[in-house]
């Protein structure tokens, strides 16, 4: 979607409630499609522009406010309807954001009607079909078992043990998406369910790397992807937006860290004892194959087209083996602000070249890409450790926290200057 754009005359005679609507469902979509607040407004308001109207947008992880007015009146037209939605926090959905996309160049270009698009724009809010949840399922335990591999360097137990545990939390989550009371608490039940699992097969069956198994087995649950969207829309001055982003990550990080540790005390209190894992690590090589599955896994969560999984793989890769370098050459940890910025810089502008040259949202490259890089594991470790009163190594590791987010956001800010976006999403 073209950021911007002039005053559409073709549109004039249109009635200004079936525009209204049009870019009402259209910031409704884009919202549940897991677009940023600045990204949202831009859009919108582009939009809205090449349809002949002005729009003042306010986006919030719940709640969205347009206030519209008729361009072709003048002043005299200036904020004639204000609309507010109350939404739910929104979802990455690659597939249905380009579908969004599309539908909105066609409606500006002048190829489909108003009412056609708006009517495309309501298909798209249809629950997920059968498929689709099964998939999300399936993508829980395969991105465990690839970050076990991955970060963790688990043994082959460990990874399995991971995969069947998010296979299994991937199915609480699917259930609980359509059940409001479940979902409120959904976080910290498969936390419990992740930490009760891996303590019982350590206890009774062969000893576990219990917190890499657990770790692993949360990752997708870990709001990283929040955290780091959040600072970004701080550091844009969208200061209310960033803050309650900020607000419901902590809140689903304490989940979580409750979640493991009323898990750990449950077991105590029943004598199921943990053994920790002697095993040797996997081999090295095992990262590439794990790379390749977690990609795939990505491109499943994030429910990327068939079409895109090529591009979704290979943002992952670049995004991973940018930050494994950076780090490398640093002389620091796989996994440093050093590495993290220039994985961050490459994505933001390969982002931004895929949207100016494919006419896609960059967000097929972005939002997959930067899901390796975002420090949620840190900051869930971090809270862990100052729930369990280790506050030297819980602030110790808050502070790793805030260098890695701000090393990713300023690489995603510095690539969008090394490579101005043309489109808004």
């Amino acid at each position: 979607m073209s950021a911007t754009g002039s005053v559409a005359q073709g549109f004039a005679g249109t009635a200004i409630t079936t525009r209204m609507a049009f870019l009402l469902e259209l910031a409704r979509r884009l919202h549940q499609y897991g677009t940023s607040a600045p990204r949202l407004e831009m859009a919108i308001a582009g939009s809205a522009q090449r349809l002949g109207l002005g729009a003042d947008v306010w986006s919030s992880p719940t709640a969205i406010i347009i206030s519209f007015a008729d361009l072709a009146q003048g002043e005299e037209g200036l904020a004639q309807v204000t609309q507010v939605v109350r939404l739910s926090p929104g979802e990455v959905n690659l597939e249905r954001l380009c579908r969004a996309d599309e539908i909105a160049d066609r409606v500006i270009a002048g190829e489909m009607d108003l009412h056609e698009g708006f009517h495309l724009l309501r298909v798209l809010g249809l629950p997920d079909t059968r498929r689709e949840q099964l998939g999300s399922i399936a993508s829980y335990g395969l991105s465990a078992a690839a970050i076990a591999a991955l970060f963790l360097h688990s043994s082959w137990l460990d990874l399995v043990v991971a995969a069947i545990t998010g296979v299994i939390i991937g199915c609480i989550t699917v259930l609980a998406s359509r059940r409001p009371r479940l979902a409120v608490a959904s976080d910290a039940i498969c936390a419990l369910v992740a930490t009760v699992i891996a303590i019982s097969v350590s206890a009774f069956f062969a000893p576990l790397a219990i917190k890499a198994v657990v770790l692993a087995s949360l990752i997708v649950l870990i709001p990283g992807m929040s955290l780091t969207t959040a600072v970004r829309e701080i550091s844009s001055q969208h200061l209310v937006s960033g803050m309650a982003r900020m607000g419901g990550a902590m809140s689903t990080l304490l989940k979580l860290t409750f979640g493991t540790i009323a898990a750990t005390q449950l077991c105590a209190a029943f004598g199921i004892e943990a053994r920790d894992s002697t095993v040797a690590a996997l081999p090295n090589w095992i990262d590439y194959p794990a790379l390749l599955i977690a990609a795939i896994a990505f491109a499943i969560l994030f429910r990327a087209a068939r079409r895109d999984w090529p591009v979704v793989i290979l943002a992952v890769a670049v995004g991973y083996l940018a930050t494994r370098w950076g780090g490398e050459i640093s002389g620091s940890l796989p996994k440093a602000p050093v590495g993290v910025f220039l994985g961050g810089l490459l994505l933001g502008s390969l982002s931004n070249l895929y949207a100016r040259f494919a006419h896609r949202p960059g967000a097929v490259v972005r939002e997959p890409g930067v899901l390796l890089l975002v420090p949620g594991s840190v900051g869930f470790r971090s809270v862990s450790f100052l729930l369990e009163r280790n506050t030297s190594l819980g602030m110790e590791t808050g502070l790793l926290l805030i260098t890695l987010l701000i090393s990713l956001v300023a690489g995603l800010m510095f690539g969008d200057l090394l490579v101005a976006p043309r489109r808004s999403l």
